[in-house]
C-alpha cells in the first residue's frame, strides 16, 4: 500500500481496487474523480484514465469500475471523520483540506437559505485534487521580480491546471526564507497555497510566512495589514471590485503585492473589467504569464509591467 496521504483517506474497497495498478502513475495524478454510478477516474495532465473491475488501467471509460452510492457516502465519512456537523462550514463551502495539502471538492444538491447555499446534501460526487509542491519552481522567475532587493507588485497570468498555484507557493517559500527581515501574509481563501490542516501549513511556505486560511481575499489583506505587518502580500485569483479596493490599500500601505488571475496572456486580461482598472494605475510592475504548452508550468513571457517590455 502507498503512504501518500490522499491513498490513506480512501475506503479501504477502493485502496484495495485501485492499489497495485497506480505503480506506474501515482506520480503524475493531478485529479480523481468519483461519481456515482460512473467510472472512477484519473486524471494526469491531459490525459484520463480509468481502472475496470478487473483492476486493469484504460483509457476507455466506458469499461471503468462504476463507483456506487454506498462507497462514496463512505468515502464521505472518512474525509469527515465520521461527522458531518462538524466540517458543515467545509461541506458548504464545497471543499476541504486534507493531511498532506490535498483539496477534496463536493457536489450535491444545495440547500438554501436566503438565497445562498447552508449546506450540501446527497453528494453526488467528490474530486480529490492532489497538491504538487515543486521546491525550486520559482528560481528561473523569482530574479525577475526583484528589483534593488525589492519585490515587485506582480501579476501571474495562467489558465487552469497550468501550474499558478504551485509557483506562487514556491515564491512565497523562497521569498520568506531568502530575505531577510521580509515577511510575507498570505491570504489562501480556498486552502490551496499553504494546504493548511488543523492549523499547520501541509506544504513548505518558509520561515517568514504568515497564513490567513479559509478568509475571503479582500477582508484578509486587509486583516493582515493591519495585524502582521507584512512587506508582501500573496493572494491567489483576483478578479473581484472589493479585491481591487484591497490592492489599493496595500499600494497605499507600501505593501508589495503578488497575485493571480486566470488567463492566457496580458491583452486578453486587462479587458476584464476589474483588472482594466489595474492596469490603467499601471498596478502591476511585472506580469508572468504561464501556459501548459511544454507541460505544467511552462514559463511563456514576463512583462515589464509599465513598459511591457519583455523581460524574458
Amino acid at each position: 500500500m502507498y503512504s501518500q496521504s490522499w491513498f490513506q483517506i480512501l475506503t479501504p474497497e477502493l485502496q484495495e481496487l485501485i492499489g497495485a495498478s497506480l505503480q506506474v502513475i501515482v506520480e503524475e495524478i493531478e485529479e480523481i474523480r468519483l461519481r456515482i454510478a460512473r467510472p472512477i477516474l484519473f486524471r494526469l495532465g491531459t490525459k484520463e484514465l480509468t481502472i475496470t473491475p478487473e483492476k486493469r488501467l484504460t483509457p476507455r471509460l466506458e469499461n471503468g469500475y462504476l463507483i456506487t452510492k454506498s462507497e462514496l457516502e463512505r468515502a464521505v465519512q472518512i474525509l469527515s471523520q465520521n461527522s458531518l456537523y462538524a466540517w458543515e462550514n467545509e461541506f458548504k463551502n464545497g471543499y476541504l483540506t486534507i493531511p498532506g495539502g490535498h483539496r477534496v471538492g463536493f457536489v450535491g444538491s444545495g440547500v438554501l437559505k436566503e438565497g445562498k447555499i447552508k449546506r450540501l446534501k446527497e453528494l453526488s460526487g467528490i474530486n480529490y485534487r492532489l497538491g504538487k509542491e515543486i521546491l525550486g519552481c520559482a528560481q528561473k522567475v523569482l530574479p525577475y521580480l526583484v528589483k534593488e532587493e525589492e519585490i515587485k507588485h506582480t501579476l501571474i497570468i495562467s489558465p487552469p491546471r497550468c501550474g499558478k498555484t504551485t509557483l506562487l507557493r514556491d515564491l512565497v517559500r523562497q521569498i520568506s526564507t531568502d530575505f531577510p527581515g521580509v515577511n510575507v501574509g498570505v491570504v489562501d481563501e480556498r486552502s490551496e497555497i499553504a494546504g493548511m490542516y488543523q492549523g499547520e501549513p501541509q506544504f513548505d511556505i518558509g520561515l517568514r510566512t504568515d497564513v490567513l486560511d479559509a478568509c475571503p481575499k479582500a477582508e484578509g489583506m486587509l486583516l493582515l495589514i493591519r495585524s502582521m505587518s507584512p512587506q508582501v502580500i500573496v493572494t491567489d485569483e483576483i478578479g473581484k471590485k472589493e479585491d481591487v479596493e484591497a490592492l489599493h490599500n496595500a499600494l497605499q500601505a507600501g505593501v508589495k503585492v503578488i497575485t493571480t488571475v486566470h488567463g492566457t496572456n496580458w491583452e486578453e486580461i486587462k479587458r476584464k473589467p476589474y483588472i482594466q482598472t489595474l492596469a490603467n494605475w499601471c498596478f502591476f510592475e511585472r506580469i508572468v504569464v504561464l501556459s501548459r504548452r511544454k507541460g505544467p508550468g511552462t514559463l511563456e513571457v514576463i512583462l515589464d509591467g509599465k513598459s511591457k517590455e519583455r523581460l524574458r
